[in-house]
């Protein structure tokens, strides 16, 4: 029954499927042999942070959500503004151009009445609200913590870590000491910034990337030592630890304003018709109905560009989970480049040139749909008594339906399905 039971879920942001071994991760590997995995789990599109932690929460795809990007265009005025969707005030600009934030509820909205959700995250403020937008739970980040209803958690109370591994630690000894041992919720979430935060500095396979995977896996063993310490006390508590996307590393990047301006868009752009949304590794690009010909009009020669692996539009936005609404007309994913890394990971992408940032050359990315960065990892501990491997295609959108079923909630309304039996 609900009530009776917890979950936890850890997110490793970033952890690629391919790193969890016994040579780069060896306490993620080991709790993998005593654990349920998902030896077929994949992200959503766009494999970014924000809209992952969107369909980590709700269990539905971008396209039932309404989440576009780490960017996003709304419209504004009748033109499309395209906005950071990791800022702390992009839901108040959502809610103004669309009369909503999620389009469906979040798991932390299903407990409220069921024993409540508390959310730990150190990534961006919008991957950590979009946990609970609505705030019907508790939410903690640097940037500011909401207890249910919105009201703000002040002073000490709330998180005041750094958005870094020593951050990460910081915020794992608490959620352990707190959350787990003290307050008790039926749903707990911790959502860790390494190794992502560390990759989009440095390449894939260095040391600092190395040592990043060390301090998320010691994060993980602080949470399994807690849980296994509660069990041992009786309680029945079902442990996910997983990631959001993996990563692939920069290659050579391309301004696609300035493309699009030079096939004679130009004045779409300036004028809000026609806009760019840059995910990385992909592009989301929105067009007003003026500009929605025009931008149809070059997708053609679009994919032919060195840098564009694919370009897609119409149904086939949703054959990837995507929907064509709120001013979305196409999607590019970037050109996969066959070279290695220095360090021999194989992978490097065309990235999207973002105003006024300079692509990190060599250091990790993600946002498309290229083969690393779609392999997230899942596995699901529950003491020891179901273990070996869950082969079927998984996704992110079924965390949420195997927490609520774990719980004894309604399984109805998610796009993904349950994992356990």
């Amino acid at each position: 029954m609900a009530g009776s039971r917890r979950a936890v879920f850890v997110c490793c942001d970033g952890l690629g499927r391919n790193w969890v071994r016994p040579d780069t991760t060896p306490i993620l590997d080991d709790l993998r042999h005593r654990s349920l995995w998902c030896d077929a789990h994949s992200a959503v599109f766009p494999s970014v942070t924000r809209v992952s932690a969107a369909s980590v929460a709700t269990g539905c795809l971008p396209a039932r959500h309404g989440l576009h990007g780490n960017r996003m265009g709304l419209i504004e005025g009748g033109k499309i503004v395209v906005r950071d969707v990791g800022h702390p005030d992009f839901r108040t600009h959502m809610r103004r151009a669309t009369g909503a934030t999620l389009l469906v509820p979040a798991l932390a909205e299903r407990v409220a009445e069921a024993g409540g959700f508390i959310g730990f995250s150190n990534v961006s403020p919008g991957a950590a609200y979009f946990l609970d937008p609505e705030h019907f739970g508790h939410i903690y980040h640097r940037a500011g913590s909401f207890a249910p209803g919105g009201a703000r958690i002040e002073g000490s109370d709330g998180l005041e870590v750094s958005h870094d591994a020593a951050g990460d630690w910081a915020m794992t000894q608490r959620f352990c000491a707190e959350v787990l041992e003290d307050r008790r919720p039926a749903a707990a979430f911790l959502w860790l910034a390494d190794p992502d935060h560390t990759l989009h500095g440095v390449p894939l396979g260095s040391p600092a990337h190395h040592d990043a995977l060390a301090a998320a896996g010691r994060c993980v063993a602080g949470v399994f030592r807690t849980v296994e310490r509660l069990r041992g006390a009786g309680e029945e508590i079902l442990l996910l630890v997983g990631s959001d996307h993996g990563q692939e590393t920069i290659g050579d990047s391309v301004d696609l304003d300035a493309w699009l301006a030079g096939r004679g868009l130009g004045k779409f752009l300036e004028a809000g018709d026609v806009a760019v949304a840059g995910q990385g590794t992909a592009a989301v690009l929105y067009a007003t109905e003026q500009g929605r010909a025009p931008l149809l009009g070059v997708l053609d020669e679009m994919s032919r560009a060195e840098w564009a692996g694919e370009v897609i539009a119409g149904d086939r936005l949703a054959e990837q989970g995507f929907a064509a609404r709120g001013g979305a007309v196409a999607a590019v994913n970037m050109a996969r480049q066959g070279d290695a890394n220095p360090y021999g990971v194989a992978g490097r992408r065309w990235v999207v040139d973002e105003a006024g940032k300079r692509a990190a050359v060599g250091s990790g990315q993600h946002g498309g749909w290229g083969p690393d960065e779609i392999r997230p990892f899942l596995m699901m501990n529950d003491g020891g008594r179901s273990t070996g491997i869950v082969q079927r295609p998984s996704c992110i959108t079924d965390i949420a339906p195997t927490i609520a079923r774990f719980l004894g909630l309604s399984g109805e309304g998610f796009d993904g399905q349950c994992l356990t039996s």
